[in-house]
């Protein structure tokens, strides 16, 4: 019986991929599955945080927030930068985890110009944090707290932010062991969360 694309991307990237606690980097043409001791998640409830001066921003209502309506242009805004592990390679994989349902891109937009956007795998009750890149000043930002707001109601368990950095540690990031993380993604994975 041969397989469908649902079933191999599944198989291949989902199920010993993602779902076992591995992400994915690029490096020239080839792929390489990769974890971390440490793993970085963005709290889903009172911890999570965000500078006062973006609360003025978030007031003026100067973003309209999307879900994939320029999933390509999220994946290429997050590619493009100086040094990027989001090879052409890659770009193929995360077009076709959004073809088959896996990958999203949640957005800001001001007016008809992409303002921001974050680019992430949806597994059950996991959102697992690919990428983030802005355009417009704060575009970014507010995408994450609108994103956080969404997994929230949607009644999400865990959202990844793979590796800390200085940013992520503004919204709250804290860290977490590789035994603990896999722990947690177990049980998000399970949960039949719906996204859209």
């Amino acid at each position: 019986m041969e397989i469908s694309e649902v079933e191999w991307v599944r198989d291949t990237f989902i199920d010993d991929g993602y779902a076992a606690g591995y992400f994915l980097m690029g490096e020239g043409d080839d792929l390489e599955w990769y974890t971390s001791r440490q793993r970085a998640l963005i709290p889903l409830d009172e911890r999570f945080r965000y500078p006062k001066s973006l609360q003025r921003v978030l007031n003026q209502n100067r973003f309209q927030v999307a879900i994939n309506r320029d999933f390509a242009a999220v994946v290429e805004g997050c590619a493009d930068r100086p040094s990027t592990w989001i090879t052409p390679r890659l770009k193929e994989v995360y077009h076709l985890l959004y073809a088959t349902g896996w990958a999203v891109s949640f957005e800001t937009w001001q007016g008809d110009e992409l303002a921001g956007g974050i680019l992430g795998i949806v597994i059950g009750g996991a959102f697992i944090g690919e990428s983030m890149f802005y355009r417009i000043p704060d575009g970014s930002k507010v995408a994450m707290v609108k994103l956080v707001e969404h997994l929230r109601r949607r009644g999400f368990l865990l959202f990844d932010a793979q590796l800390q950095n200085p940013h992520l540690e503004r919204f709250g990031a804290y860290v977490v062991s590789d035994r603990e993380y896999r722990q947690l993604l177990a049980q998000a994975i399970r949960k039949p969360c719906q996204f859209f």
